[in-house]
């Protein structure tokens, strides 16, 4: 009987044990999987994600506007804005009016803001025979998860790094 007890006793603690046997031979190789993601994909820093998601924002909405291409341009904007958008942005002097055309939008600067990121562009318009460069800056922000454009302005920061501001073609 005594022998029951004891075979019973151990196959008990086999049981008992080999979940955490098997579990650690299971974490290491994900524990080896995950430390290979961390090195191949290092975290950014919250000050580089923010510059380099406003940029990609700014950077779709002047190819929106190249294009014409008015629910792409939309999609950029902060959801509070996309009410007034379409008037707005196809009036008589909307960033998407049928009349301009966009041969050159070109980011400047980014940097930190109060109310976000400023990113900074210069675009060239033409209408008809007339061309005109104007800076803009745009406010980006983060609403939820996401990030995308909170307002436009005139005005704008001069080129600030060489890698940011691209040479102005010949006219």
């Amino acid at each position: 009987m005594r022998a029951t007890h004891r075979g019973l006793a151990m196959t008990a603690a086999a049981f008992v044990l080999l979940p955490a046997a098997l579990a650690g031979c299971a974490s290491g190789d994900d524990a080896d999987k995950q430390a290979d993601k961390q090195t191949a994909t290092p975290q950014r820093a919250p000050a580089e994600e923010a510059a380099t998601r406003s940029r990609e924002r700014v950077q779709a909405y002047l190819d929106a506007m190249t294009a014409k291409d008015v629910a792409a341009g939309r999609s950029q904007l902060c959801a509070v804005l996309h009410a007034g958008f379409n008037a707005a942005a196809t009036g008589p002097n909307g960033d998407f009016a049928d009349h301009f055309k966009v041969p050159q939008a070109t980011i400047t600067d980014v940097r930190s803001g109060q109310r976000g990121q400023k990113v900074s562009v210069s675009v060239s318009v033409t209408a008809g025979k007339s061309k005109v460069t104007r800076p803009l800056v745009f406010t980006v922000t983060r609403d939820g998860g996401d990030w995308c454009i909170a307002s436009e302005a005139p005005g704008g920061n001069p080129a600030t790094s060489p890698s940011l501001a691209s040479p102005s073609p010949a006219s």
